[in-house]
């Protein structure tokens, strides 16, 4: 099944179930206002929105509409938590090596994980704001991400996949230019990540098929920054944590309540032909190579698009296409 979220009926938006060519929805009060809501009661509920979806494929939804991508919210516009990782070292360590810093000891053993911000996550087509200039460093950082349904404490990783309830696109906004005094305090991110942005489209594990092995999703990963493509990556490739592993992680110490985001971090694969899931990694490579960083982080009027395609090259998730703007409010 494949979901999304209309901006109408308050913070949390509309729930609509879209049909698999992905231009046509109907609003699923039937089922359940709110994707929040469905994943509240998703056992009781995933039936009766299968067969709202097999009716509007079927041609026999009579108040289906034509989707516009503006008019929708991200498919969870606020989460009650949103963790992300850090599972493709060929990511970090590059971005390390140009700084001359080393990778965490035990980089390969435990996840790194931090808790992101979940109480807003931008539309797909919706503008980044920022109050303040450019000069913060901003960047995007593709990832894929899973939503996850009641979550034990202490779940074993041989069980932790049968939690997954969908798969979506991520982009990490980060602030590059904040990020690393405050790790370098030793608490961890606040100011140097604003709120991240969803594609327009939520699916089942069933509805990506063979590209979900069970460990990873596997793809065609696009991401453009201002018309540029700079990463053409897999992000089923690489990763030394997969997502039952950090969703285990996630777990030893806490139950992860129904609606819980899991990114596994900034894409990056071993052959660096394919290029970078953020500028950072990008600046660093130049710095590297050529001595000096040359492409500028994300400045007003700029726009980005991240994308995943299958094999066929269908869209699996909708695009994020915005642009950076000042903050009307500052």
């Amino acid at each position: 099944m494949i979901f999304a979220t209309l901006r109408e009926g308050g913070r949390d938006g509309t729930l609509l179930v879209v049909n698999r060519a992905r231009d046509r929805a109907v609003r699923a009060a039937e089922v359940a206002p709110t994707l929040q809501t469905l994943l509240d009661d998703w056992d009781r509920l995933w039936p009766r929105a299968a067969e709202l979806a097999a009716r509007l494929e079927a041609g026999g939804c009579g108040d289906a509409f034509a989707i516009e991508i503006p008019a929708l919210a991200a498919p969870l516009p606020r989460a009650f938590q949103f963790l992300d990782g850090s599972a493709y070292p060929h990511h970090m360590s590059v971005i390390r090596e140009a700084r001359g810093a080393k990778m965490p000891a035990d980089f390969h053993e435990k996840p790194l994980m931090y808790q992101g911000v979940s109480d807003r996550f931008i539309g797909p087509a919706e503008p980044i704001l920022l109050t303040e200039d450019e000069a913060f460093g901003v960047d995007i950082e593709a990832e894929v991400f899973v939503i996850t349904g009641d979550v034990p404490q202490g779940v074993p990783v041989q069980e932790a996949a049968g939690y997954i309830r969908l798969f979506g696109l991520l982009n990490d906004v980060s602030l590059r230019g904040l990020i690393p005094a405050e790790i370098g305090r030793g608490f961890g991110f606040l100011q140097g990540k604003s709120a991240s942005s969803m594609g327009p489209f939520v699916v089942t594990p069933d509805e990506v098929g063979p590209l979900w092995n069970g460990r990873l999703l596997s793809g065609r990963y696009l991401c453009h920054v201002r018309g540029a493509l700079i990463g053409d990556l897999d992000p089923g490739a690489d990763a030394v944590f997969d997502y039952p592993q950090l969703i285990a992680h996630a777990s030893r110490t806490r139950e992860l309540s129904a609606g819980t985001v899991i990114g596994a971090g900034a894409l990056a694969n071993a052959d660096r032909s394919r290029g970078c899931g953020c500028i950072a990694e990008l600046r660093a490579r130049e710095q590297l190579t050529e001595g000096r960083a040359r492409f500028p982080y994300l400045r007003f009027g700029d726009d980005l698009r991240l994308e995943m395609l299958d094999p066929a090259g269908r869209t699996l998730f909708g695009a994020i296409h915005q642009r950076l703007q000042p903050n009307p409010r500052k």
